[in-house]
């Protein structure tokens, strides 16, 4: 019974070891990486504008679908006309 309890601590320990070695090899990795490539945020003029019409109709019928199926309509039953942003 004893050596198997000691085997066991022995394994546990010899996993935790692993496992935080491996993480620190990540960390440092990680760090050199952003230290070599760091990041840049995208120019303005390629960002999505969302205030765009046909995002606002794909919106309208997202929302009329989630509402029919929730009242048990059919989507043609009501309308959606304005969507305000908050």
């Amino acid at each position: 019974m004893e050596v198997s309890v000691l085997a066991a601590v022995n394994v546990s320990i010899l996993a935790m070891t692993v496992i935080f070695v491996v993480l620190t090899i990540l960390i440092f990795t990680i760090q050199m990486l952003v230290k070599f490539i760091p990041y840049e945020e995208p120019a303005a003029s390629q960002k999505v504008s969302t205030g765009s019409p046909s995002g606002q109709d794909d919106q309208v019928a997202v929302i009329t679908a989630t509402l029919a199926a929730h009242m048990g309509k059919r989507p043609d039953e009501f309308r959606i006309v304005n969507i305000q942003s908050r």
